[in-house]
């Protein structure tokens, strides 16, 4: 259990470890582009980890790299052909950060510092863990920026006027993680005291 809940709160991805601030950043402009992109990245790191771990020991250490590259980047064109197919307004939404999640330091990072080293079951529940924990910060954050910045939530306009545009450009994407990344550093210091 503890290496689920790790991924959510002691190691979360981009609160704790501060990875993957590219599509953080980027796509959190709104809660379906933050919930969308997070899901993209969870099934590509549960797809990539268990094949990694199931396959690590077949492969040699001088191209483990470029091996664990080409995994990655075949689940990435799988879900980007898949977005593209069935769920094209928010492919168009996310753009280019689709593709980019081959280079996502979570992605990589989790096959070189986890997958290879351990179990397939051990793997998904650690990729489920870290996806959980970044899909949530990430809608978290779109909630949090579209709010403020069109006064909306996941689409659906509030009706009042006078939002504060500065939380949808990426200058607020900037501000809402520090602050939450503030806030959860706080919190964490005072349960520790």
């Amino acid at each position: 259990m503890n290496n689920f809940t790790k991924g959510i709160f002691s190691q979360n991805p981009s609160l704790k470890l501060l990875l993957g601030f590219c599509p953080t950043l980027a796509v959190t402009t709104s809660a379906i582009n933050g919930l969308g992109m997070g899901l993209c990245t969870l099934g590509v790191l549960i797809c990539s980890n268990v094949v990694i771990s199931a396959v690590a020991r077949f492969i040699q250490d001088n191209v483990r790299i470029p091996c664990y590259i080409v995994i990655i980047a075949s689940f990435v064109t799988t879900t980007d052909l898949l977005l593209q197919a069935f769920l094209p307004d928010l492919h168009k939404a996310l753009g280019i950060f689709i593709p980019l999640i081959v280079v996502n330091c979570l992605i990589l990072g989790r096959a070189e510092a986890y997958a290879n080293r351990n179990s397939v079951l051990n793997s998904l529940v650690d990729a489920l863990g870290m996806g959980l924990g970044f899909t949530l910060v990430l809608t978290g954050l779109g909630i949090v920026r579209e709010f403020l910045g069109s006064w909306s939530f996941f689409g659906i306009s509030l009706n009042i006027s006078n939002p504060i545009t500065i939380f949808i450009l990426p200058a607020g994407g900037f501000l809402t993680l520090g602050f939450v990344v503030a806030l959860v550093n706080f919190i964490t210091l005072k349960r520790k005291a």
